[in-house]
């Protein structure tokens, strides 16, 4: 299993801690009942660390005008709602709710170059609640293909206190490429235009960098 970049050091610290743990229990009381079920809550703490950060190879559709889904997770909201931030008018929104046990890299839903990148220092609300789009921590990114232009946000959730976002304007990335990751629990915004056809459904499961969410 290929482990992303962002958690060596996680992984690390939590393999030190447990190995300290586990030697301090035994060295206190022995290899009894206690430790061996102290250990045993210790691998599965670690499992879950590791699993976290998995990072799975992915093939991304080709095809014009494909715009596919940046996380894994789940459609939570498809609307049309007014974008305040960048677009400044409606749009219709998609978002993709990622719980813990989701892979969480995140990847550009379209080929194109980055126009716009802004990062918000915010609150941590639960990754579903309403105002957690424009109150909790979050990054911005817009991307333009082939004249059209879409907006993507990160945002945290009331686990995640870390977004780490790799895309800064005029750089190029294609579809299905990493440009983030999210730790603990979060969810992605998507904005399109109001012609976009919309290919999803809510409470359907995508899979990041695979599952075609719509199209110009």
């Amino acid at each position: 299993m290929r482990l992303h970049r962002e958690g060596f050091t996680i992984i690390f610290v939590t393999t030190l801690v447990l190995a300290l743990l586990n030697y301090g229990m035994q060295a206190w009381l022995g290899e009894g009942l206690v430790s061996q079920i102290f250990l045993g809550i210790s691998l599965f703490f670690f499992i879950m660390v590791v699993q976290f950060f998995r990072n799975p190879s992915r093939t991304t559709p080709e095809g014009e005008g494909l715009i596919i889904a940046p996380a894994d997770g789940k459609v939570v909201v498809i609307e049309e709602v007014e974008e305040p931030e960048y677009f400044k008018d409606k749009r219709k929104q998609i978002s993709i709710f990622m719980s813990p046990v989701n892979v969480h890299v995140n990847r550009a839903p379209v080929s194109g170059k980055v126009l716009y990148y802004k990062y918000f220092k915010g609150k941590y609300l639960v990754a579903w609640h309403p105002k957690s789009s424009t109150e909790n921590e979050r990054t911005t990114v817009v991307m333009e293909e082939g004249g059209k232009q879409i907006l993507f946000r990160q945002i945290a959730g009331a686990l995640a206190r870390r977004i780490v976002c790799y895309a800064k304007p005029g750089m190029e990335i294609a579809r299905g490429g990493e440009y983030g990751f999210i730790k603990f629990g979060s969810r992605i915004d998507i904005y399109l235009p109001l012609d976009a056809e919309v290919l999803v459904q809510l409470e359907q499961k995508t899979v990041g960098g695979e599952t075609v969410i719509a199209k110009w």
